[in-house]
C-alpha cells in the first residue's frame, strides 16, 4: 500500500462528542446565546477536528507550492514564465506579501519547489519536491502522467506531516505559478460541471479579450484531455499542476493528522477539490479563509459546502488569505477556552420566558 492509500485510510470524521461538549460550553459563557456568531461555529468545528472539547491551536505554517505550467505558452498570463522562479527567490528573501503577513500572524512559511522550470538555490526555507520542470501544455495534451500526479500528492502529504511534527496545528495552503489559474479553472470546470467561461477569471490582470482567449484555452484543454470528474487523480493528471497536486496532498496529510487545513484562494480551492475527490472525509478538516476575486472560487466553495471567513477581494494567492484568517481561527478558540461561564463569573443567566 502506497503513502496516499495509507493516508486516506487514516482520515476519519469529526469527533461528535467533542463538538457537543464545545457547544454546551459555548451556551454557558458570559454572553447572549449565539452572540459571537461564526466564532462560535468555528470553535465547535475545531473541537471536532482536534477531538478536544476545548481546543487550543498552537503553531501555524503556510506551505507554499511553486511550479510552472506549459499552458503559459498559450498566452494566458500577463507575466512571463520566468516570474515563478523570481518570486520563489523573493519568498526566500522575505519580501513578498505572504512573508509580511506571515510575520504579522506568527506563521512559518515553507516554500516548496513542486515543479519550477529552473534551478533554484539551496535555502533553509526551500523544500525541493520537484516532480518535473513544469507541466506539459494542457491545451495540447495531459499536464502530467498519473504517476507524477501521485508523486506530487504524496510529496504534499510528507511536507504537511513534517510541519505538524514541528508543532503546526494550523496548516495554510499557498501557491505560486505563472498561468496556474488556467489549470485551476480547468479542474473546477471538470469537477463542478460549470462552463469554462463561468469559472475562468483574469488571473494576473489580463484584458477582456485575453479573458475570452483564456476561457477558450480552458475549454480546449477539457476537450483534448477528457478528464474523468469521478477520478480526481485523473483530473489532476490531465489538466492540473504540480503545485496543485502538492497542495491536495497537504490537505490530505493535514486531515489524517487531525489538524486544520486553512485554504487560501482559487488555486488552493482547486487543490481542495482534488483532495475531496480522493477522500471526501478530508472536507471535514477544511476552513475557507476568504472569497477570492476570481469568479471560479465561488463555485469551489459551493461544491465543498464552505463559507469563507473573509471577503477582501484578494487574488494574490501565496497563502495571504490563509495567513490573515488564522487570527480569526485562533480568536474563536481563545473565546471558547478563556471566557468565563455564568457560574464562574457570578453573572445571572437569561431569564426563562414565561409561558
Amino acid at each position: 500500500m502506497g503513502a496516499l492509500e495509507k493516508t486516506v485510510k487514516r482520515i476519519t470524521g469529526l469527533d461528535e462528542a467533542a463538538m457537543a461538549a464545545a457547544r454546551r460550553r459555548q451556551d454557558t459563557l458570559t454572553k447572549p446565546l449565539g452572540s459571537l456568531g461564526r466564532l462560535e461555529e468555528i470553535s465547535v468545528h475545531l473541537a471536532g477536528i482536534f477531538a478536544q472539547p476545548i481546543p487550543i491551536p498552537r503553531g501555524k505554517t503556510i506551505i507554499l507550492g511553486a511550479a510552472d505550467h506549459g499552458v503559459a505558452d498559450e498566452g494566458v498570463s500577463a507575466y512571463p514564465r520566468e516570474v515563478t522562479a523570481q518570486m520563489v527567490l523573493n519568498f526566500l528573501r522575505g519580501g513578498a506579501g505572504i512573508n509580511v503577513l506571515a510575520r504579522y500572524v506568527g506563521a512559518e512559511v515553507v516554500v516548496v519547489d513542486a515543479g519550477v522550470a529552473a534551478e533554484l538555490p539551496s535555502h533553509p526555507a526551500l523544500h525541493s519536491a520537484k516532480v518535473g520542470w513544469g507541466t506539459a501544455n494542457i491545451a495540447r495534451g495531459p499536464a502530467m502522467s498519473r504517476e507524477q500526479a501521485i508523486r506530487a500528492v504524496e510529496s504534499g502529504i510528507s511536507i504537511a506531516e513534517e510541519a505538524i511534527a514541528r508543532g503546526a496545528d494550523l496548516i495554510g495552503t499557498g501557491d505560486m505559478g505563472i498561468a496556474n489559474t488556467t489549470p485551476s479553472s480547468a479542474i473546477v470546470a471538470a469537477i463542478t460541471g460549470r462552463e469554462p467561461e463561468v469559472v475562468t477569471g483574469k488571473g494576473t490582470g489580463i484584458s477582456e479579450e485575453g479573458l475570452r482567449h483564456k476561457a477558450g484555452v480552458v475549454r480546449q484543454a477539457l476537450e483534448v484531455n477528457h478528464p474523468n470528474p469521478s477520478d480526481a487523480l485523473d483530473v489532476l493528471a490531465k489538466v492540473g499542476g504540480f503545485e496543485i497536486g502538492l497542495l491536495a496532498g497537504v490537505i490530505l496529510g493535514t486531515a489524517a493528522s487531525r489538524r486544520v487545513a486553512v485554504l487560501d484562494g482559487f488555486i488552493s480551492g482547486a487543490a481542495a477539490l482534488i483532495a475531496h475527490g480522493i477522500c471526501p472525509r478530508a472536507g471535514d478538516y477544511l476552513v475557507a479563509s476568504h472569497l477570492s476575486a476570481e469568479p471560479g472560487h465561488q463555485a469551489v466553495l459551493s461544491n465543498l459546502g464552505l463559507k469563507p471567513l473573509l471577503n477582501l477581494d484578494l487574488r494574490l494567492g501565496e497563502g495571504t488569505g490563509a495567513a490573515l484568517s488564522m487570527l480569526v481561527i485562533e480568536a474563536a478558540a481563545r473565546c471558547l477556552a478563556e471566557m468565563a461561564t455564568f457560574a464562574d463569573a457570578g453573572v445571572s443567566e437569561k431569564k426563562a420566558e414565561e409561558t
